[in-house]
Order: structure tokens, then C-alpha cells, then sequence
């Protein structure tokens, strides 16, 4: 599945190049596209998080690599908050937000997004447990039986999605926050969710102590940058210049370095006393 979601995405960025060959870089049509609004998983340190509470802007890993990308295709990118996970997949798909700033390769989101490759970073998935009422978990099919819950509208790739989806009982809520202190309250069995934001989210809700994520994880993933095919500056112009940026920062190292440099980011608000509420 990983190898058809790859063939998947190049396919997209080789029709990019593959204008560019035709037309001449040159000839290429100039964009009609003076801005852009992004969105993201606000829920998703340290690759994206609200600063405070009412904040209308997102930090993080993506910010910068967003940032970046602003600065090289010389069009400014605002990264807002809309809301939660689910409210900006909705944004995005209706064309009212032009770019996602990360999300993982689904066949129900590629109706409504264009994803561009390279993918910015990788990312794993787990299964989160109490440390006081663990079970054994070496494959998916060890969760059969037992209830889950996730954030709403959230994906862990193709194959698992398609195996929950007929295997397991996952319920949905609206935050993550959520999600771990209803595990915490030993509420539900389990949490599905990527490891590195729950477990920065575990630290700042001193859950840390109470659950834990179990190995293996149940998928690794690549987040992309994706572009409402609604979007009124969905060009090939555009996602011409945008899919050869994406690749020259990866060349340049330029999104590993964000990654450290955004994790810093994320332990210096925690000292700052960052709040979730």
C-alpha cells in the first residue's frame, strides 16, 4: 500500500515537471494567486500547535517549513487556526482554506486534495495504554475485541484505516486531549494517535505516568502538503513552483534542520508554561 501512495504521489509532481518540460520553465504562465491560507492538525506539537488557547495562528515544525516555502515561491502563506482536526479538513475541502500543512495519503482525501511530493516529514502511529492495565499488542489484530477512540476524520494510512473500518470498535472524539484522559480514566483500552504529539500532550496533561504508547507502531507515514483542488490558486503554475521548492528544501536538508529546530521550539513553550485549556 506505502508503494501504491508513492506511485500515487509521483504521478502528481511528475505531471508538474512534465508541464515544465512542454511549456519551457520560462513560458510558464505567470500566477494569479497573490496569497494563501494553510491549515493544519493544531493538535499535532511539535509539528503544530496554538501558542495559547485563543490563538489564531499555528507554531511548530510546519510553520517554519511553510515559512520557507513562503519565501522561495514569493507569495505570502498565512497559517491559521480554523478550528479542530476535522472543522480544517472541511475548510480545506470546500476550497475556503488553500493549502494543508501536513496529512496523511488517503484515497477519500485525494478526491478533494492535490499532494505534492516530497512528502515534508515522516511520522509514526501507536497504540497508547494504561501502564496499570496493559495487553499484549504485537499486530493489529490484537485489538480486535477491545474499544479504541482517535480524534475525529483521523487517518493512520490506507491499510489500517480499511482494517479498523471493518475490525475494530474506535470511537471519535474532538481533541486529543480528550482521547488521553478518557484512556487515563480507563474510559476505553486504548489510544490510536501518532507517537510524538501524544506524547507531548501526554507530558503537558501529567498523563505521563498513567499511559504509555506500546510497540510496534501501527503505521509510519509520510505527511505532505496538500492543495484544495478547490482552492481558486490551484494553477500548475503554481503547484509547479511549489512541488520544485519542496524538493530543493529537502535537497538542502532544509526540512530535517526544521524538525530539530521546531522541537526546540516545542520544549521552550512547555517551559513557558503552555497551557491546553
Amino acid at each position: 500500500m506505502r508503494l501504491l501512495t508513492h506511485l500515487v504521489c509521483c504521478l502528481l509532481i511528475a505531471t508538474f515537471f512534465k508541464s515544465a518540460i512542454v511549456l519551457g520553465e520560462e513560458t510558464l504562465p505567470l500566477s494569479s494567486c497573490t496569497q494563501l491560507t494553510a491549515s493544519g492538525n493544531s493538535e499535532y506539537p511539535p509539528f503544530l500547535w496554538q501558542e495559547k488557547p485563543n490563538a489564531k495562528t499555528l507554531e511548530g515544525v510546519n510553520r517554519l517549513i511553510i515559512d520557507e516555502l513562503s519565501r522561495r515561491i514569493n507569495i505570502p502563506i498565512k497559517l491559521v487556526h480554523v478550528g479542530p482536526w476535522s472543522r480544517a479538513q472541511t475548510e480545506v475541502k470546500n476550497g475556503r482554506v488553500d493549502l494543508m500543512a501536513g496529512a496523511f495519503y488517503t484515497t477519500e482525501r485525494a478526491d478533494y486534495m492535490d499532494y505534492f511530493t516530497p512528502v515534508m516529514l515522516h511520522t509514526t502511529s501507536v497504540v497508547w495504554q494504561r501502564k496499570d492495565k496493559r495487553f499484549a499488542f504485537n499486530k493489529k489484530e490484537d485489538l480486535i475485541g477491545k474499544w479504541g477512540v482517535t480524534v475525529i476524520n483521523n487517518s493512520f494510512g490506507q491499510e489500517f484505516d480499511q482494517f479498523a473500518q471493518r475490525k475494530l470498535n474506535i470511537l471519535s472524539v474532538a481533541s486529543l486531549s480528550q482521547a488521553l484522559r478518557m484512556l487515563a480514566a480507563d474510559r476505553v483500552d486504548y489510544v490510536l494517535y501518532e507517537r510524538s504529539p501524544a506524547l507531548a500532550y501526554s507530558v503537558v496533561l501529567g498523563l505521563s505516568d498513567t499511559i504509555f504508547p506500546q510497540q510496534p507502531f501501527i503505521s509510519s507515514e509520510g505527511l505532505y502538503l496538500t492543495m484544495s483542488k478547490k482552492s481558486p490558486c490551484n494553477e500548475d503554475s503554481l503547484k509547479y513552483r511549489i512541488a520544485v521548492a519542496l524538493q530543493e528544501m529537502r535537497q538542502e536538508g532544509f526540512t530535517e534542520q526544521a524538525l530539530i529546530d521546531g522541537e526546540k521550539l516545542w520544549k521552550e513553550s512547555l517551559h513557558a508554561g503552555l497551557s491546553l485549556e
